[in-house]
């Protein structure tokens, strides 16, 4: 009985922490628990897992969880103590915000404890302004809730530039054609011009989703998301150790669907990153067919490449030449003491027209009026 309250328990802090269960997955974890030799700690990982988590973006938050709460089998309060010790101490490295304030709620419900536990109420809660600067990985559910709903309400505007094809306008250049259609309907001799029309140019985001990504790419999703929502010309791809185009699946208008069809489809998420293998796929396959009328790339990732073949200054140099414009989004430039050590992103440097950090909704902001600037 002690055990099916526990998982019960366990269950609980996962859905505080975002993951989308409700009481039929609570019974099935207390049967899954019953089931298997819970003296085997690998058994009781995986037979939970099996039950809890169906999204691929929720496993970090339920390993992270695991670790915590299991420490003490009948409860939270060794994990509160690792997390929450005082009001200014910093949580455990690696903990989650998520995580912290689930385990945090869930110490609070089981009632009180022979030792006080003092909780920031920072945790809890944030201004807007506050809210702007905070990193996504480190984003409580409530924070990561609004901080999509700022996302989807973003107003992404690209500047328009010139095509060949034209358009009527008051002066510019004649329009024989026009004109004679014009004097032969009318009988006089009339005059019309045309310019240059000016539209906004593709835009082609190749999204990393490994696992050093994590949160960042589920948040650039929700900006990718609402971008293709706004604009016409919108292709999106994801890439860990394979390329997926899931620029169909972004096209719905819940994007809670829209992203629960990208996990369906595809297959490596937070796996390893094969940087180079990547955008030589994109380049043979696809980039003649997205990168016409002066596309924008942005080449969202970290640039830890763990392909073990060379090629990847040429594979990007190759996507730099076919595009109009290449920004590189990158979260490590979150840090302000970034060197490009990586031998990936030293790679990647070379060929980019803008290298960017994207790691807070301040950033996509700046990156959102600088798509407006400059294209």
């Amino acid at each position: 009985m002690k055990l099916a309250e526990n998982v019960m328990h366990f269950a609980r802090v996962l859905r505080r922490a975002g993951l989308k269960l409700g009481p039929a997955s609570m019974l099935d974890a207390a049967a899954a628990a019953a089931a298997i030799d819970v003296l085997r700690r690998d058994e009781l990982y995986w037979a939970l897992h099996a039950v809890l988590v169906r999204r691929p973006e929720d496993h970090a938050i339920y390993d992270q969880a695991f670790r915590l709460f299991w420490r003490d089998p009948f409860g939270a309060h060794q994990a509160m103590a690792l997390l929450l010790p005082h009001a200014k101490t910093m949580r455990a490295p690696g903990v989650s915000r998520r995580v912290a304030e689930a385990l945090a709620t869930a110490q609070e419900a089981r009632g009180p404890t022979t030792e006080r536990i003092d909780v920031d109420a920072a945790l809890t809660w944030a201004a807007d302004e506050v809210l702007r600067t905070r990193d996504f990985d480190q984003m409580s559910a409530e924070e990561l809730r609004r901080a999509r709903a700022a996302v989807a309400g973003m107003e992404l505007v690209v500047r328009p530039v010139r095509t060949r094809r034209g358009e009527p306008a008051p002066r510019g250049r004649v329009d024989v054609a026009r004109s004679f259609r014009e004097s032969v309907r009318s009988g006089a001799a009339t005059l019309r011009f045309r310019r240059p029309a000016r539209r906004p140019p593709p835009i082609v985001a190749l999204c990393d989703i490994s696992g050093s990504m994590g949160r960042y790419s589920e948040l650039l999703l929700h900006f990718l998301h609402a971008l293709t929502a706004q604009r016409p010309r919108v292709s999106t791809f994801l890439f860990a150790t394979r390329l997926s185009n899931v620029t169909r699946a972004l096209r719905r208008r819940d994007a809670d669907a829209a992203l629960a069809r990208c996990g369906s489809e595809v297959r490596d998420w937070a796996g390893g990153t094969r940087l180079r293998a990547c955008l030589h796929e994109f380049n043979r396959a696809w980039s003649r067919r997205v990168l016409g009328q002066g596309a924008v790339v942005l080449l969202i990732t970290d640039g830890l490449d763990r392909d073990p073949e060379e090629g990847l200054a040429q594979e990007a140099e190759r996507l730099h030449k076919s595009c109009r414009r290449l920004v590189w989004l990158n979260p490590l430039l979150r840090y302000a003491g970034f060197e490009p050590r990586a031998a990936g992103v030293r790679a990647l440097l070379p060929h980019v027209d803008e290298h960017r950090p994207v790691h807070n909704l301040e950033s996509l902001e700046a990156l959102a009026r600088a798509l407006r600037a400059r294209v």
